[in-house]
């Protein structure tokens, strides 16, 4: 951008000269992303992390004075390395100066050439160049020629005489450009409804196309009243089945402050969500509670996913832009570095903020819970908001206990009071989940964690521990309180060579020893989404498997979750700390083939930590451990090496292990289950 405007100063100079200011260099661009990747950000942990403000750099200036002494020898803040903060590869002796000329190089003009208004005339106007500049984010679209409001297309002259131009001189539709719907440069007065007071609004305008077919097997049991094949009499029937699922998302935010260094003064922020699904099953009564609708389903849902506002509320440092921020309205959460506990967007409030050079982040937040559209997942505000709140509070520190590690501490008070029924959709009970005495469940629960992000030398980190304690008011099981006392400790290194990155994954949730002991020891989560040991391109990650014989809307496990819970679903059902727990141990790696193709591949092993409760709820004397291996390959092709394209193809096989054949026996004495997932996401 720079080197194209330096095609022009010779010959604007020579013409009618631009002021000094027009040739700044810098352009604003707020950070604006729908998806992350990894380091895992503060602000994607539901913390925040601004940039420090650059240091400011002008060409041929004077050299610079020595920063100013301070009683006992130190120099001002901003002028030394930053206290306790190491840079790889830093001097405090600087080499001998460079004395740079530049032959031949148009200066600055006088003062007295600067000008009021350009008439359009003489070989530039000719043209349609415009030179006047606006401001310094508009300098180099104010060099394109005008578009003839007839055809819409550009005069060709300016672009043969200076071929580089066209690199500037983009549609404001085309996202790699700069455009005024990605909040490039700020609205201007005709833009701007009256009431936006200021020249430092921005627009921000984003969508998303998310598109799924995924193919699949899982155990499917056959229906008690009717079934598809009369002469079945198996627990279980055929287990193919097909899910296609296309998701649009429109985001429009609209904010004010100069972004590119501090965070903004306010923002007002709105997202749509609408998703269509088609899903077919071989089997009746698994999509609908009534048997007479059929194999197939095909919905649709619009859903509101964020509203809020959030308001900038003060500085601590004016050099280093440390702030504390409120947030209130519909507004998404990740309570830890890689989703285990609660990853949602909920209606909420949350104050949020750093200190000490960004060195510390913190929040304080709530929420209240908004019911989830069955089918899409998609947040259904048209419903009565759950009696069920989160509290949660974390704190992070950088560089702790090792520089390049982030260490945080949180506290979530989770209180449930839902003590009605609810049904799906589809008609099948939702809470509380049809086990023992199926009376409704409220429980208060905190979980106590740990949580490290980061790298200690080479060796890349994440890290999560969580301790669950509180009180369940009903037990399924006994009909009377119970005691919660549940664990989960996970972890993930890797190891970067070249090209490659090699990981091992393990993790370990408690499941419940005793389910008549007064004591719930199974760990679940709130609102589990794990990036973790292969994510959804993982069989047991990616499927929901139902357990029939406990209760026919019981899942073993949540569709994008790992542990085994035994509940209706994530985002209907109530957490629930009588389950077996879950044991997984994996290795995988990452292969940049290319700078647009990424293939990995993961194999998991996975247990039951306790059978003790499926052994009641099936009845039986003795199920084992093992759920058996997963494994998993994908590749992912960015075209434009951006997150703008992205197409995925991965697959899993799911080889059953002799608890998992214990529980569902397929019919035909089956023991692999596949999981295939092709996906296209398109982001402006």
């Amino acid at each position: 951008m720079i080197e194209t405007a330096a095609l022009f100063l010779p010959v604007l100079t020579a013409t009618t000269p631009l002021p000094a200011a027009a040739v700044a260099p810098g352009a604003l661009v707020p950070a604006v992303a729908l998806m992350q990747s990894a380091p895992v950000s503060a602000e994607t942990a539901g913390g925040s992390a601004p940039a420090l403000a650059p240091e400011a750099a002008t060409s041929g200036a004077p050299e610079a004075a020595s920063p100013p002494a301070l009683p006992g020898g130190a120099t001002e803040a901003d002028d030394a390395l930053i206290d306790g903060r190491r840079r790889p590869g830093f001097n405090k002796e600087l080499p001998d100066k460079v004395d740079q000329t530049n032959p031949g190089a148009v200066s600055a003009p006088p003062p007295e050439a600067y000008y009021d208004k350009y008439d359009g005339e003489g070989p530039v106007g000719a043209l349609g160049l415009d030179v006047g500049v606006p401001d310094r984010w508009r300098i180099m679209g104010s060099l394109c020629p005008k578009k003839d409001p007839q055809t819409g297309a550009r005069d060709r002259a300016l672009f043969t005489l200076f071929p580089k131009l066209e690199y500037v001189c983009h549609s404001t539709l085309d996202p790699f450009h700069h455009s005024l719907l990605k909040g490039d440069h700020p609205l201007s007065k005709g833009q701007r409804p009256g009431f936006l007071k200021g020249d430092d609004w921005f627009f921000i305008a984003n969508a998303v196309s998310d598109t799924v077919i995924e193919p699949r097997t899982f155990p499917i049991p056959v229906g008690n009243q009717t079934t598809t094949r009369p002469n079945s009499i198996d627990v279980f029937g055929q287990s193919n089945s097909l899910v296609l699922s296309q998701t649009f998302i429109a985001g429009f935010s609209l904010l004010k402050g100069m972004t590119a260094f501090k965070p903004p003064v306010i923002e007002y922020r709105v997202a749509v969500g609408a998703n269509i699904t088609h899903v077919e099953v071989p089997e009746r009564r698994v999509l609908y509670v009534e048997p007479s609708k059929g194999t197939t389903r095909t919905t649709g849902f619009v859903g509101l996913q964020e509203a809020f506002i959030d308001y900038h509320i003060g500085r601590f440092d004016t050099k280093r832009y440390d702030f504390v921020s409120l947030r209130a309205g519909i507004q998404p959460f990740q309570s830890d570095f890689r989703g285990f506990l609660f990853n949602d967007n909920q209606l909420g409030v949350r104050l949020f903020g750093n200190r000490d050079n960004n060195r510390w982040q913190f929040n304080l937040a709530a929420f209240w819970r908004i019911e989830k559209d069955t089918n899409s997942g998609l947040n259904d505000v048209t419903q009565p908001l759950r009696r069920d709140w989160i509290f949660t509070g974390n704190i992070y520190r950088q560089d702790f206990p090792f520089v390049g590690l982030t260490s945080q501490v949180s506290l979530t008070y989770n209180m449930n009071r839902e003590n009605r029924y609810k049904s799906d959709k589809n008609g099948f009970p939702a809470r509380p989940a049809l086990l023992g005495d199926i009376r409704p469940r409220q429980y208060d629960v905190v979980y106590i964690g740990y949580a490290a992000d980061g790298h200690v030398g080479r060796m890349n980190l994440t890290a999560q521990a969580y301790a669950a304690l509180g009180e369940d008011r009903n037990s399924f099981i006994t009909s009377r309180p119970a005691v919660i006392k549940a664990f989960m400790a996970a972890a993930e290194a890797s190891y970067d060579i070249n090209w490659m990155r090699f990981r091992l994954s393990g993790l370990w949730a408690s499941g419940d020893s005793n389910p008549y002991d007064g004591t719930e020891g199974g760990f679940d989560a709130i609102f589990e989404n794990p990036q973790f040991a292969g994510a959804d391109t993982s069989y047991w990650i990616r499927q929901s498997i139902p357990f029939a014989g406990g209760g026919r809307a019981v899942s073993l496990n949540g569709r994008n979750g790992i542990l085994n819970s035994l509940r209706t679903s994530k985002e209907l059902g109530q957490s629930n700390f009588l389950n077996p727990g879950t044991v997984l141990a994996g290795v995988g790696g990452d292969f940049d083939l290319l700078p647009t193709l990424r293939v990995s591949a993961n194999v998991n092993h996975l247990w039951f930590q306790n059978t003790r409760i499926l052994q009641v709820l099936r009845n039986e004397g003795s199920i084992p451990n093992s759920i058996g291996w997963d494994t998993s390959v994908s590749a992912i092709w960015r075209p434009n090496a951006s997150q703008n394209l992205v197409f995925r193809l991965s697959g899993a096989v799911l080889h059953a292990g002799s608890g998992f054949r214990d529980l569902f026996a397929q019919e035909g004495g089956g023991s692999r289950y596949y999981s295939v997932l092709a996906n296209a996401t398109l982001a402006f």
